[in-house]
C-alpha cells in the first residue's frame, strides 16, 4: 500500500468532466501492492495477485480506490482488464 495520499491524480491523469483517467502499467505477483506516479507520465502498479480469475483487476480497483480515497464503486477499467497495460476511471463526487 502507498503511504502517500493524493485526494486527486495529478498530472498522469485526464478529466473528463466527473471523472479522471489514468493508464497504468501492471505487475502481477509482486512482494507487495503499490501505485507509484511513473517517470513517462503514466502510473505504475505492483500487485499481489496473481492475473487469473480477475484477481488482479480486483486487487488494482482496490489499490486506486484506497489511493484516491474513493469507493472501489468509483473505480473502473475501462480498458485492458486482460493486459497489463490499463485504462482505469475514477468517478469523483
Amino acid at each position: 500500500m502507498s503511504s502517500r495520499r493524493n485526494p486527486k491524480p495529478s498530472d498522469p491523469a485526464r478529466r473528463d468532466g466527473g471523472f479522471d483517467t489514468l493508464r497504468i502499467r501492471v505487475k502481477p505477483n509482486a512482494r507487495e501492492s503499490l501505485l507509484m506516479p511513473a517517470a513517462d507520465g503514466d502510473w505504475s502498479a505492483t500487485l499481489k495477485a496473481p492475473p487469473v480469475d480477475g484477481k488482479a483487476n480486483a486487487e488494482l480497483i482496490a489499490l486506486v480506490a484506497r489511493h484516491f480515497d474513493v469507493p472501489r464503486a468509483a473505480v473502473e477499467i475501462r480498458s485492458g482488464a486482460g493486459s497489463r497495460l490499463k485504462t482505469v476511471r475514477i468517478r469523483h463526487g
